[in-house]
């Protein structure tokens, strides 16, 4: 039997701190949370709510926005605590009528977020929302590790880097490295 897997908030600079009214933490579990705007206008959400409609997944830990998730394998346990979270969350401040009706909800949630997972343990996930006639529509895009020995023509090449980094002089700023690599293989 194949691992269970869900999303996890994948931070790979600070920008959901900016982006978002709330950014989730890194390595929150997930669901895509287009739920969160179901009875809102588009047009009615100030520009940091617009940014969680057109490109978060909601974080379980603290109800924030990722614009990335990566694919990671759950247990049955965390699972469990996901649902449960999301189900209080869905009572609380959804007016879910019972908890069973919010469980429910939260089931629905977890097994779509579930099918997003049918990848490799470690792909990215992105997702892109629109409001299209009065409905949310989300695609999903995935983002996977390069294989070594792909060859590219041009300038681009198996060890290219997505981003490079140069210094500025008078930029005196501590900033926060990232190592994606290791991101991507580190066992959670």
């Amino acid at each position: 039997m194949a691992p269970m897997k869900l999303p996890r908030t994948l931070r790979l600079d600070p920008s959901d701190t900016f982006v978002f009214a709330r950014a989730a933490e890194p390595g929150e579990w997930a669901v895509s949370g287009s739920f969160m705007f179901w009875d809102v206008a588009a047009d009615d959400l100030g520009p940091k709510e617009r940014a969680a409609l057109r490109a978060g997944f909601l974080g379980l830990t603290s109800f924030g926005w990722s614009t990335l998730c990566v694919v990671t394998p759950v247990s049955e346990a965390e699972r469990e605590v996901a649902l449960e979270r999301l189900a209080a969350h869905l009572h609380e401040h959804f007016g879910a009528p019972t908890m069973a009706d919010a469980r429910a909800a939260a089931q629905d949630e977890i097994a779509f977020a579930q099918g997003l997972c049918d990848h490799p343990e470690g792909t990215v996930l992105a997702v892109q929302r629109s409001v299209e006639n009065g409905e949310i529509r989300e695609r999903f895009r995935t983002l996977h590790a390069r294989d070594k020995g792909e060859r590219h023509s041009g300038s681009l090449h198996a060890g290219a880097r997505a981003f490079t980094f140069h210094e500025i002089e008078g930029d005196d700023e501590i900033s926060e490295e990232v190592d994606l690599l290791g991101l991507m293989r580190k066992d959670r």
